[in-house]
């Protein structure tokens, strides 16, 4: 009888370690796969915000050159609406990075980029629009290599 007790004692005592060991293991799973769909959010947030940026950039670069080049035209107006599109298209991308970013450094620095890039249209000449465009690359430029070591963890 008594040996009986100490093996259902026994069984039961396994019963609720085996239970606590596979809760927490199954918590933690849960942590590591939320971690990596945050991640993987961050990574195509990071990633579509460059790409929609650098189209902006050079939607601004072309708005620019169009609008010397031909003075109010259909083709200057054409690249002044396209570069509306792509503004459109940034800020867009711009919000869903804010959305999944949690450093608030790297939010202000895409913040930035993209202020440098909306400005570029405004240059007065050749050596200032080269001038914001170089700043607009570079800010972006400053933003993904900040950003890159951020998605490794």
């Amino acid at each position: 009888m008594e040996a009986a007790l100490i093996a259902v004692l026994g069984t039961l005592l396994g019963s609720v370690v085996t239970h606590f060991f596979q809760a927490r293991a199954s918590v933690r799973s849960a942590e590591l796969a939320r971690a990596e769909q945050i991640r993987q959010e961050r990574i195509a947030a990071y990633s579509a915000f460059a790409g929609v940026l650098h189209d902006y950039r050079r939607a601004q670069n072309d708005r620019w050159y169009r609008a010397r080049e031909d003075g109010p035209s259909g083709a200057a107006d054409a690249s002044r609406f396209a570069s509306y599109e792509a503004r459109i298209a940034a800020r867009a991308g711009l919000t869903r990075l804010q959305l999944v970013c949690g450093d608030a450094t790297l939010r202000q620095l895409a913040v930035q980029a993209f202020e440098f890039t909306h400005c570029m249209h405004e240059a007065a000449d050749e050596s200032e629009r080269d001038r914001r465009s170089r700043q607009a690359k570079t800010a972006l430029d400053t933003f993904v290599s900040r950003a890159a070591p951020t998605v490794d963890r």
